[in-house]
Formats: structure tokens, sequence, C-alpha cells
């Protein structure tokens, strides 16, 4: 018998997979990641349907015997909810077309010119990004009462632009750094200046890192309290998340009421955020690796 007819005789051995330890545990910390994400958005959607005496009953993670839809139907009335998103709306496109607007000029100032204060600039922002926001509580009061502008949405939407903004020229000033400055030497010499590169060249090639500054500013401040519970007193200028003291009175509380308004205020960023997490990593990477 020939080798040939020997070795077709023999019975194929399958490959033998080989136990993973390191990917096993990283499935399960993706997993554990998982559930601790996903499991307070829906106790929240839980907790809207219930009575206020399944809340306090301790119950916490008991079904609802009959779901309490009517909880909506009051955080959309009593709540005020249509007037306050509309209010927050205003607020949060304001701020994000300011972002835009500052933190592109900026970061293609740093990253496309030769200057000699370019990187004292950059690091000015970096520092930005450090100083949190409760410490200018007291000095900002203070300014915009001279100014006259406080319990007025300009002094939320003017503190707003300043604290997204250096997050802002991080990202899109990295991303431009990688473009190539061959584009912008032909479009020189065909006579192009400085506002027609930014405008017709450096801008439309930008549109990554400019959508994901756009839905980091959104995120970050459609839900912001604290400034807006300092500066704004005035009941028709308030924001989305002063709703919630619409079911609180002396004697009862509206828990209920409450879940169903946080859920309503949740659902257009994780909406949002769910549809758009990819270009956020995308242009999160091109402005932190590519710069």
């Amino acid at each position: 018998m020939s080798q040939s007819t020997t070795t077709a005789a023999l019975p194929r051995m399958k490959p033998q997979r080989r136990f993973s330890i390191g990917k096993t545990l990283m499935w399960i910390l993706l997993a554990i990641l998982v559930v601790t994400q996903l499991y307070p958005l829906l106790w929240l959607a839980i907790y809207s349907l219930k009575t206020n005496e399944e809340i306090l009953s301790g119950q916490f993670f008991a079904l609802p015997h009959v779901p309490q839809w009517s909880n909506y139907s009051a955080a959309m009335e009593s709540g005020n909810y249509v007037k306050y998103l509309l209010n927050s709306l205003k607020v949060t496109l304001i701020t994000m077309v300011g972002v835009l607007f500052l933190s592109s000029l900026v970061s293609f100032a740093i990253s496309r010119f030769k200057w000699k204060y370019g990187q004292a600039v950059m690091v000015i922002f970096l520092i930005g990004m450090m100083i949190p926001m409760q410490a200018t509580l007291l000095p900002l009061m203070i300014i915009f009462k001279n100014l006259h502008i406080l319990n007025t949405h300009k002094a939320l939407i003017l503190p707003y632009i300043a604290f997204q903004t250096p997050i802002a020229v991080f990202i899109l000033s990295g991303f431009m750094k990688s473009i190539p400055h061959e584009i912008e030497e032909s479009a020189i010499v065909d006579g192009a200046g400085v506002f027609r590169i930014f405008w017709n060249i450096v801008l439309p090639v930008s549109v990554p890192p400019m959508v994901t500054v756009c839905i980091l500013t959104f995120i970050n401040i459609w839900n912001e309290y604290i400034l807006a519970a300092t500066f704004i007193s005035t009941e028709r200028l308030k924001t989305l998340p002063f709703g919630v003291y619409s079911f609180v009175s002396q004697y009862s509380v509206n828990y209920g009421a409450i879940g169903a308004f946080l859920v309503l205020g949740a659902l257009p960023v994780i909406i949002i955020y769910f549809l758009l997490a990819d270009k956020i990593t995308k242009g999160m990477v091109a402005g932190a690796v590519k710069g």
C-alpha cells in the first residue's frame, strides 16, 4: 500500500480549540459592564410605572402589579414637560453652535499656523478642562449680576460655552493637525485666502470630529442642574431638570411621576447616544491619536 493511500485512510483530526483564560475574563468583564450600565435604565423604567405604595414598600426589584401609564401623562401635564423641553433645546442648541464656532477657529489657528504663542494657548485650554464648574459659581454670580444678565438664558449659555470649548479644542486641533499641508498649499497657489481655506477646505474635512463635539456638548449640557439652579429663578425660563420639583409638595411626593419625568428627560440623550456612539468613538480617536 502506498504512502498516499495510508495517509488518506487516516481520520482527519479536528483542531482543538484552546481555552483562553484572558478571552473568558474579557467577556465576563464586558457582561458585568453591560449589566451595570443597562440595569439603572431598566430599573428607572420599572420605577416610573409603579404606584407610591409599591415604591415605598421596599421591593425595588419587583415589577408593578398594574403599569401606571398615567404617571407619564402627569409628567407631561403637571411637570410642564414641553415648556422645559423647549427651554433645554434652546440653551443646548445655542451652546452647541457657540462651541463649534469658537473651537473650530481656535483649533485652526493652533494646528495650522506657526506662531509663537500657539502651544501656550493650547496649554491654557487644557488647563480649562481641569477647572470644576462648581468652583466658578460665586465669581460668575457676581459677574452676571454686574452685567444684569442673571435670570436669563445668557447666564447659562455663556458658562456652558466656556466649559465645553476646551474639550472641543482638544478634539478638533488634534484632528486638524493630521490634515496634509499640501492641500492648503495648492489652495494658496490658486489664490485662496485664510478664511477661504478654513471654510472650504478645513471645515468640510473636519465634519466627523465636529459631530463628536456636538454630541458630547449635548450630553453634558442637557441635564445640567447646578448652574441652572443658581442662575435661573423665573419659572418660564427653567430647563428640564426643574420639572421634577413639580411633583413635590409640602405633604406628598408623586414618586412614580418623578420617575416618568426622568425617563422622558433622559430619552433624547439615550437615543442620540445609541444612534451615534460609533461617531463619538471615531471622533475621540481622531482627536487624541492623530494629533
